[in-house]
């Protein structure tokens, strides 16, 4: 069955969809993104993307091309027209085609486009054995809290660790992780506490993230939102990532050096369950 996807109002086999080549997505990245996991057929905490869609179309001064409550109703056809049991839903909006210009066009009409993409989330290798990870300069701009289509350093960063032979890339600013190339990063200390960044401009506040870290209070785990060193990162008893794509994910390597004994870790494997769990609940 050809993909089904949505453009500006329409459905569609992916071979018919186009969209203008003077979008300004297309020239300026000038647009913003969310990707939703979609587990039974359902979409999983879409209600926090919905809401990090809206502070990011404002903080480009972009508009909604539809009203934002539309939004889900769009997104469950784009499940059922591909019959989607498993996988993402990823939603673009841009500020529109318009001659080529730096300042903003007096006049445009906003994009939106969806897709889905079939993928296995509640089971993967990297969920089973763990991921390995290099640290990189991060080489981004300073608004990471606004979820762009603005993607190539982290693309850069993330081919720079698959030519080293890891899965992924950690970003580096003044000598403390920011975050991945696209997800959240924790490590556990020997205590069992849980570190990961203090949402700031710095790195884009995953709904993942919150989710987890909710989890991890009810579950009465220490959390605590600082910056860690990449120092610390490797000598820490765990570490993890998070994002709509991967869920919880365990890090085992970073540098080529084995975290903890080189395994995912019981409070990265308990927070995996607690959040399938609330996934499949559709909590």
């Amino acid at each position: 069955m050809s993909r089904m996807v949505y453009v500006n109002g329409e459905f569609m086999p992916e071979a018919e969809a186009t969209i203008s080549v003077f979008d300004r997505a297309f020239l300026f990245a000038d647009g913003v993104y969310e990707v939703s996991a979609v587990v039974g057929g359902r979409l999983v905490d879409n209600e926090g993307h919905l809401a990090r869609l809206e502070r990011s179309l404002a903080e480009l001064r972009l508009e909604a091309p539809v009203p934002l409550e539309a939004i889900p109703a769009i997104q469950r056809e784009v499940v059922a027209r591909n019959e989607l049991d498993e996988g993402l839903v990823y939603l673009q909006v841009t500020r529109g085609a318009a001659d080529r210009d730096f300042a903003f066009p007096a006049s445009a009409t906003p994009s939106l486009v969806m897709f889905s993409q079939e993928r296995s989330l509640l089971e993967s290798p990297g969920a089973a054995h763990g991921i390995s990870v290099i640290t990189v300069p991060d080489l981004r701009w300073q608004r990471r809290d606004i979820k762009t289509v603005q993607l190539l350093a982290a693309s850069l960063a993330k081919q720079t660790a698959i030519d080293a032979g890891a899965d992924d890339a950690w970003l580096v600013e003044d000598g403390v992780v920011t975050e991945g190339t696209s997800s959240n990063a924790y490590i556990v200390t020997a205590d069992g506490t849980i570190v990961t960044r203090e949402p700031t401009e710095a790195i884009l506040r995953g709904i993942t993230r919150r989710a987890v870290l909710r989890l991890a209070v009810e579950a009465e785990l220490r959390v605590e939102e600082r910056g860690f060193s990449v120092t610390e990162a490797r000598g820490a008893a765990e570490a993890f990532a998070t994002s709509a794509t991967s869920f919880v994910n365990p890090v085992v390597r970073i540098d080529g050096e084995p975290i903890g004994d080189g395994t995912p870790g019981p409070i990265t494997s308990r927070l995996r369950d607690l959040y399938i769990e609330m996934a499949r609940s559709g909590a």
